[in-house]
């Protein structure tokens, strides 16, 4: 996640199924979401986080809360 501007930090998201890609502020990330899906794609889960970033926090977080402790 990177800090855009004043609106704090932002998450990009993807939708293969559009082609797009775009950054949204973390506050706005799942009412966009779902806002998309459900206008574009009539609820499916198309649009999603980023994979490569969604596994990354996931590892942070298995990480930080140690789950991965002599894995």
């Amino acid at each position: 996640m990177a800090q855009d501007s004043d609106d704090g930090p932002s998450v990009p998201i993807v939708c293969d199924q559009c082609e797009t890609t775009a950054r949204v502020p973390l506050p706005e990330l799942a009412e966009t979401l779902e806002g998309h899906n459900d206008r574009l794609h009539d609820g499916e889960e198309r649009a999603v986080v980023d994979p490569a970033v969604a596994d990354s926090l996931a590892d942070l977080i298995a990480d930080d809360l140690g789950l991965l402790d002599g894995a």
